[in-house]
């Protein structure tokens, strides 16, 4: 009887979290199935409060690829994007690899000053960080927009997380056949540390995709433009077609959609296995 009565009492419960759960999801969703469906209506329908298209067109994707240089815009967020994921993974698992297992003076100060980074966010630092990079002369270049993004101090973090609840066998066994530190990190803690870093990679793309505020501080030349700098530019010259706008944020968005529901399982394992709850 104690059983069902409170098996009873758990069934609004469950109730309520299905319902308020199902309320987020729609929420979250609701914003990009309406651009999707405004991308596909004339420039007379968008206005509309219908989410279906009464006469959908593809003229919006059309104008957006013929009459804007879009596909150069989504070719350089793609190749900085993927240059500064590559970069910023091999860089951060070995400043994690040394962190967790490495003894030298001051590494627990040195990791508590990386650490303290992520409560500095970047409109902080972006004057100095501007006033840096045009010294260097890296103003309205690839290089501009690719060596500052490199870092990320919870790239670090996560990955420091992840070697410290590594088995000391395997590198006590690599160490044994005469392996040394870089020897143990390339051959055994990289290959182990596959799944955090493809979580990773999708979230350093992510990131350097919908980046904004960098790319518009150091890029003038419209040839180094990424596609949000494209978009709001969109906005701004045409303010009133939002066809266009609406076709444009969908072409962005879709292979951001795609990379994460194929790599969701990592993200998920990634936050498992770094001690994080």
């Amino acid at each position: 009887m104690k059983t069902s009565d409170s098996t009873t009492l758990l069934r609004p419960t469950r109730l309520v979290l299905l319902f308020v759960t199902a309320g987020l999801a729609l929420m979250t969703v609701f914003p990009l199935l309406w651009m999707a469906s405004s991308a596909f209506k004339g420039p007379a329908e968008v206005y509309s409060v219908n989410p279906i298209p009464a006469d959908p067109t593809l003229e919006n994707f059309l104008y957006v690829f013929t009459e804007v240089p879009f596909l150069r815009y989504m070719l350089n967020t793609f190749f900085v994007a993927s240059t500064v994921t590559v970069m910023g993974l091999f860089f951060h698992s070995m400043a994690g690899y040394a962190l967790a297992r490495l003894n030298f003076p001051g590494r627990d100060l040195l990791f508590f000053a990386i650490f303290s980074t992520l409560l500095v966010s970047l409109p902080v630092i972006l004057v100095p960080l501007f006033v840096l990079v045009r010294e260097l002369g890296m103003l309205n270049s690839y290089a501009g927009l690719i060596i500052p993004a490199i870092f990320n101090a919870f790239g670090i973090f996560l990955l420091r997380q992840f070697y410290l609840g590594m088995p000391k066998e395997l590198e006590e066994a690599a160490r044994i056949d005469g392996c040394g530190y870089w020897r143990v990190y390339w051959n055994v803690a990289l290959p182990l540390s596959r799944p955090i870093l493809a979580a990773l990679a999708v979230l350093f793309f992510l990131a350097n995709w919908n980046s904004f505020l960098w790319p518009l501080t150091v890029t003038a030349d419209e040839d180094l433009w990424m596609v949000q700098l494209a978009i709001a530019s969109f906005q701004g010259q045409y303010s009133a077609a939002w066809n266009y706008i609406m076709a444009a944020a969908t072409v962005t968005a879709l292979p951001t959609i795609v990379l994460f529901f194929i790599f969701q399982r990592q993200l998920v394992e990634s936050f498992k296995t770094s001690g994080i709850k």
